[in-house]
C-alpha cells in the first residue's frame, strides 16, 4: 500500500481545525520522496530582516506552484518554480483526503537542530480568509508549538513525524501561531511541504 489513511487526530483546540496523520506516507514512500526532494528541489537561501538588522534565514526555502502567483512573507517575496512530478503526486494524495485543490507549495529545508521557524501565522493576503495548509514531514521529527494569540494560557506542542501530515483549516491562522523552535540535540535534515492555495 503506497499511503495509510489512518484515521486523524484531532488536535481539539479552541478556535481551531487541526487534523494529524501520524502514518500518512508508509515509511518507504517518505523515504524515497525525502531523497528525491532534497535533491531536485532548487533550494534557496534569503534573507530576513529582523529588529533593523538582515540575517541569513535559518533554513533553506522553494516555492513551487501550478501557476505563476508569487508569495510574500516576512519581507521575502518569491517567485515559483513549476510543480515537479514528485510534489504533483504528493499533492494528489493530500487533495483525495482534504478535498482541497492546492496551487502551491512552499518547501522547506532544515538542515539541523539550529535552523528554525519562529512564531508566526500563515495569514498572509494571498492565502484568502481561513486559507487550508496541508505540511507534510519527511526526515527528522520536530516539535511543533502552537499558541493561541489572545488566551497566552493556551498553548500545544506535537512531535511531527517521518511521513506525516498536519492539516491545518479554517480560523486556525487567525488565532494559533506555530513554529519550529531551534534543539540543542542533534538533527538530521528535515524537509517540510506546506501546500496552499495561492489564486
Amino acid at each position: 500500500m503506497e499511503y495509510l489513511f489512518s484515521e486523524p487526530y484531532d488536535l481539539d483546540l479552541p478556535d481551531s481545525n487541526i487534523c494529524y496523520f501520524p502514518s500518512f506516507l508508509s515509511t518507504a514512500l517518505a523515504d524515497a520522496y525525502f531523497n528525491t526532494l532534497l535533491t531536485e528541489t532548487k533550494w534557496q537561501q534569503d534573507e530576513i530582516r529582523l529588529f533593523g538588522k538582515t540575517h541569513p534565514q535559518p533554513r533553506l526555502t522553494a516555492l513551487y506552484a501550478s501557476n505563476s502567483k508569487s508569495y510574500s512573507y516576512a519581507s521575502i517575496c518569491m517567485q515559483p518554480l513549476k510543480f515537479t512530478e514528485t510534489l504533483v503526486e504528493i499533492k494528489q494524495k493530500i487533495e483525495a483526503v482534504s478535498t482541497i485543490k492546492f496551487t502551491s507549495c512552499l518547501l522547506n529545508l532544515y538542515r539541523d537542530g539550529k535552523d528554525s521557524n519562529g512564531w508566526h501565522a500563515d495569514n498572509e493576503k494571498e492565502l484568502g480568509k481561513n486559507p487550508v495548509i496541508a505540511s507534510i514531514t519527511l526526515g527528522q521529527e520536530r516539535m511543533f508549538h502552537l499558541k493561541h494569540r489572545s488566551d497566552k494560557t493556551l498553548k500545544h506542542k506535537i512531535l511531527l513525524q517521518h511521513g506525516s501530515l498536519l492539516l491545518m483549516q479554517g480560523e486556525t491562522q487567525h488565532h494559533w501561531l506555530h513554529q519550529i523552535p531551534k534543539s540543542a540535540r542533534p538533527m538530521e535534515k528535515r524537509i517540510n511541504l506546506t501546500f496552499r492555495v495561492i489564486q
